[in-house]
């Protein structure tokens, strides 16, 4: 709405007041200026990816959720944008921690589990049905992520969960954004949806007045950290393939105890859009790289510095 109400104001002007700073009219200084607030919202991502193999060699369910956790924690901390879950072993082993929970993966309980702690504590209910994965996680610790916000605070955005329609007419659903009533906005959405709230300054949550939903990006464009993305990729590949960013990853680290000897106070990391970080299983990344049809015998093409 904002784009079409400019154009009808650009449409206007017959004649356009001319800048006397730069010999430039208004509408010319106004392209520029928002350039400019375009390319500060570009602020760089971060991602990671991890093998589900390393879920194979730990021994219970127990100790396999706690590293799930561990991997979550270390991408709050480090706020980290997306973390990439890929498989990397052709023929898995039968004996699996997982077998004792059904027919479920490594990938698919590494995904569940750090889904689930991204995932603010008000919302994990509604999201997440009851099942043996999660047996667990009630004994990590909390991420006490910037989004994972408590009854009393408030804050511009929310995270919320769509519970049902106002009511058939009115154009708005309720979203539980974890306060002590549940907040309108103006669309509708079907229930069980999570969605990102912007809440504005209006603290009455008895109020009518609708709030909107927005881009889960939005916070983290004005500098807020707000959690991280999840994603399969069925081989090391895919992770380069299916890379949600336009343009792919435009700088990759791998990492492996047979690559280049630098000391962190040498390494330089030139300017990036979107860094991506690779792990390898406990047989490194080379490991996965000759697994992988699609890379094989090109390990050193494939990072851009391999530490």
């Amino acid at each position: 709405m904002a784009k079409k109400n400019k154009k009808q104001t650009r449409d206007a002007e017959v004649e356009p007041e001319l800048n006397t700073k730069n010999g430039e009219n208004d509408d010319s200084h106004n392209k520029k200026k928002l350039k400019k607030k375009r390319m500060r919202k570009k602020i760089p991502t971060v991602s990671i990816a991890v093998p589900a193999s390393i879920i194979d060699n730990v021994p219970t369910l127990e100790l396999a959720t706690r590293l799930a956790g561990q991997i979550a924690r270390a991408a709050t901390i480090f706020r980290i944008n997306e973390v990439v879950v890929f498989d990397n072993k052709s023929n898995p082993d039968n004996d699996s921690v997982l077998d004792n929970v059904g027919d479920e993966s490594g990938a698919a309980f590494l995904m569940r589990i750090l889904q689930y702690l991204e995932t603010p504590q008000y919302l994990r209910k509604a999201l997440f049905p009851m099942h043996n994965s999660l047996r667990f996680v009630g004994l990590l610790p909390p991420l006490d992520a910037p989004h994972h916000l408590r009854k009393h605070e408030w804050f511009p955005y929310r995270e919320g969960v769509t519970v049902k329609e106002r009511d058939s007419n009115s154009g708005a659903t309720l979203v539980d954004v974890g306060l002590v009533k549940n907040v309108i906005v103006d669309q509708i959405f079907e229930p069980g949806r999570r969605v990102t709230v912007a809440m504005g300054t209006d603290r009455n949550l008895d109020s009518d007045l609708p709030r909107q939903v927005i881009s889960s990006s939005k916070p983290r464009e004005e500098g807020t950290y707000w959690g991280y993305q999840v994603r399969y990729a069925h081989n090391i590949s895919a992770v380069f393939k299916d890379c949600a960013y336009k343009r792919g990853y435009d700088f990759i680290i791998g990492t492996s105890e047979h690559g280049q000897i630098i000391k962190s106070s040498d390494l330089e990391i030139p300017s990036f859009r979107h860094l991506l970080i690779a792990f390898g299983g406990l047989a490194g990344l080379e490991e996965s790289i000759e697994e992988d049809d699609n890379l094989k015998g090109k390990r050193h093409r494939v990072h851009s510095i391999y530490i």
